[in-house]
């Protein structure tokens, strides 16, 4: 549900741009939604486009264009490992494989206890520092092997009190 106070944060971003350009905040108001939300709903996105005037379907395919949106719920930690040609070849898929592993879901799922959903992801723009992974879409994570992601998954659970 978006409130009236998150379409007041629209109109801040709207108010940056040209009057006849408020479409430019797309981005900006759909990181609103997934800030407040954790996700960006289909509901959410019918908002964001009347507000901005311009079609559903538009809101949609810039959603759909960057994995840094999330169109279905995910896990307190979001954890993105590249997997790009460069990466692969410095162990970019054992890092994935790793965590499937070591968390016991597949690429895509999230845990059971909904504090970890991992996902592949294309060029995170580190590849000197492979194999790489970032972490909510913020915290980028180098040179991962095996025992770092133990030491990463083992810390963020430590954190969240389920170690």
């Amino acid at each position: 549900m978006i409130t009236e106070a998150t379409k007041a944060r629209f109109a801040r971003e709207v108010a940056k741009y040209p009057a006849d350009q408020k479409q430019s905040a797309v981005m900006a108001c759909l990181t609103i939604v997934q800030q407040e939300q954790g996700w960006v709903s289909t509901e959410s996105e019918a908002v964001i486009a009347e507000f901005l005037g311009m079609p559903e379907i538009a809101v949609h395919e810039v959603t759909t264009f960057y994995n840094m949106y999330n169109t279905a719920p995910v896990g307190k930690f979001k954890l993105n490992v590249c997997t790009n040609l460069p990466c692969q070849l410095r162990d970019g898929y054992k890092a994935l494989h790793h965590l499937e592993h070591k968390l016991g879901i597949k690429m895509g799922q999230t845990t059971a206890d909904g504090m970890f959903t991992l996902q592949q992801s294309e060029c995170l723009g580190a590849c000197a520092d492979s194999p790489v992974m970032l972490v909510n879409d913020r915290c980028m994570c180098s040179f991962m092997s095996n025992e770092k992601l133990d030491e990463l998954i083992d810390g963020l659970k430590a954190a969240e009190g389920q170690a």
